[in-house]
């Protein structure tokens, strides 16, 4: 395929999902970047019906991590590295996104919002949607309650964002899932 290279198209093009992130917190000029980016996807009939939370506190995913563990078992490979990563694989900050209804096309484009212009900044991401087993489970609602979330409200993806502490390499992507129709 011949394509044509720009800043935005690179930076698509060289982001990958990354699992073992650097202790350092985030700076919040790059938080801002990525959160305001997040709320600038488009959404169907512009409801914006996503709302994302934002946590940063160590103790807090560790509890997280082990109430979705509890819920999952601990030996249960409900998601990539579970033998030696936590759910939230050691981000510092992580963010979880609800919806007022079933908006996940909405939550998808937020995300891909969120994770590209994390990468054109130098922040890696990893799309996290095991944990919505806990999360949109009975014993996630003193979660959305302590995130202020409306009952209602479905959790739909989590992005934990960081300094990358690896470089995978790209995957094979499956062109013949490509077809032109005349």
């Amino acid at each position: 395929m011949n394509i044509i290279h720009n800043e935005t198209v690179d930076n698509i093009l060289k982001r990958r999902t990354v699992r073992e992130f650097k202790k350092e917190q985030i700076k919040q000029d790059e938080l801002d970047t990525i959160l305001t980016c997040g709320l600038w996807a488009p959404s169907a009939r512009n409801l914006q019906p996503c709302h994302i939370r934002v946590v940063q506190s160590k103790e807090m995913l560790d509890e997280i991590n082990k109430d979705f563990k509890d819920l999952v078992g601990w030996d249960t490979p409900a998601y990539t590295r579970w033998d030696k990563n936590p759910v939230y694989q050691n981000a510092p900050t992580v963010l979880f996104i609800y919806a007022e209804a079933d908006s996940a096309t909405d939550c998808g484009l937020m995300t891909e919002n969120i994770a590209i212009s994390a990468e054109s900044i130098g922040l890696a991401t990893c799309i996290i949607g095991s944990i919505g087993a806990l999360m949109n489970h009975e014993n996630g609602r003193r979660w959305k309650e302590r995130m202020n979330i409306n009952p209602d409200w479905r959790f739909l993806i989590a992005v934990a964002v960081g300094y990358p502490d690896e470089s995978p390499e790209p995957k094979e992507r499956a062109e013949d899932r490509l077809e032109y129709v005349r």
